[in-house]
């Protein structure tokens, strides 16, 4: 799976890395003119780690080069993008955080933030499914999953779908639920809470699926309200 650029979407859920009276500075808003690559080093003849389409938003900074920008990606390394390709728009990129806590500690996600958790998931889709795994990029399972992306706003579940299914507020309705809120499957053959994913909107959810070999989104169909048995935001 590629290294995903840093988008306007993806910053979103950078909201919660600092304490909540300051701001920290990634960069500068970027949109390209159109469609490029970003590359892993400064040199159009290295490795490509991702192509931004036309008129997308990036997070760039100078470099000394005048030739290429910085790009912050999503992981936290930075990629190359040749300038001239790129229009710099005169708005900082900024992160902050909230100081609130939930009860056991366990700081406050925003809605903001849990919908950009949402909306963030879709740059995994095709991560390979790995039982126990909790690589985002090679090999993971369906709560690791859950985990690492909610640990990126600053939220500290537990491992597994069963524990992590008694931390949050409860969603009692379906008609209730909103994008980010966190979903979580009775699994009879273990006779327990046995898989969990995210709710994307529009009856949709997103999770890393062993019988799909990867993170994929399913429509929460018939089949899976009957083996829904919780959600928690």
């Amino acid at each position: 799976m590629k290294t995903l650029v840093l988008t306007v979407t993806a910053l979103a859920i950078a909201q919660g890395v600092l304490a909540a009276d300051t701001k920290s500075v990634l960069g500068r808003y970027g949109q390209t003119v159109e469609t490029t690559k970003i590359y892993r080093a400064p040199n159009s003849q290295s490795r490509a780690y991702y192509t931004a389409k036309a008129f997308e938003y990036i997070c760039v900074n100078w470099y000394s080069n005048p030739k290429w920008l910085k790009v912050l990606m999503s992981n936290g390394t930075q990629g190359y993008v040749p300038s001239a390709k790129v229009a710099v728009l005169p708005y900082e990129v900024t992160v902050s955080r909230a100081s609130n806590t939930r009860s056991k500690g366990l700081p406050l996600a925003s809605t903001t933030s849990r919908g950009a958790v949402a909306q963030w998931s879709l740059n995994f889709i095709g991560t390979p499914y790995k039982w126990g795994g909790n690589d985002i990029q090679n090999g993971i399972d369906c709560s690791a999953f859950v985990q690492k992306l909610y640990g990126e706003i600053g939220l500290k579940l537990p491992r597994t779908a069963s524990e992590q299914a008694m931390v949050g507020q409860p969603i009692e309705r379906l008609e209730d639920l909103q994008k980010g809120d966190r979903l979580y499957f009775w699994e009879n053959r273990r006779w327990k809470i046995g898989h969990t994913g995210i709710y994307l909107g529009n009856g949709y959810f997103v999770h890393s699926s062993s019988g799909k070999k990867g993170v994929s989104t399913d429509f929460l169909s018939e089949r899976w309200r009957k083996i829904l048995v919780a959600a928690r935001r």
